[in-house]
């Protein structure tokens, strides 16, 4: 008896969440709040539970199908995939970049030291370098330089 009574009484409660709520000005300035309001206020509707009389949603926020989610996500995840890539691609030149800017820098610093530098032809004879090829070199090592060192 008790299952019975109690669906009894919850399906009243409910019944009352299908009304109005009306919000209206009295003759002193004072808001009240009420699902029926007297005849000669003005009425403001505040919600309206039940649902009806309202207009229908409009055709572009309809749901959509699964295969539209289903397109979506896939579209998502491949931008993000994308991205990942980008980033990863653009880590390894900034590391290659810091890996030429270092040997660039030690190049030049040799260059620049004046000591005697050697190096090898084609036969693997020792062939010192020269005061021409010397600056030609440091003008090529400064190029690097600046070009990857920030």
């Amino acid at each position: 008896m008790k299952p019975a009574t109690a669906l009894l009484l919850l399906s009243f409660i409910s019944l009352s969440a299908h009304a109005a709520l009306n919000k209206w000005v009295d003759a002193e300035g004072k808001v009240h709040y009420s699902d029926s309001p007297p005849a000669d206020a003005k009425v403001e509707s505040v919600r309206n539970i039940a649902g009806k009389g309202q207009e229908a949603a409009p055709a572009d926020i309809s749901p959509k199908s699964y295969s539209q989610r289903e397109a979506e996500l896939r579209k998502a995840r491949l931008e993000k995939k994308e991205a990942a890539e980008n980033s990863a691609r653009e880590a390894a030149q900034q590391q290659e970049r810091k890996q030429i800017c270092a040997a660039a820098r030690e190049n030049l610093r040799a260059l620049e030291n004046g000591t005697r530098l050697v190096t090898y032809d084609e036969n693997g004879e020792k062939r010192f370098i020269d005061d021409a090829d010397r600056a030609q070199r440091m003008n090529n090592a400064r190029e690097t330089v600046k070009a990857n060192c920030d």
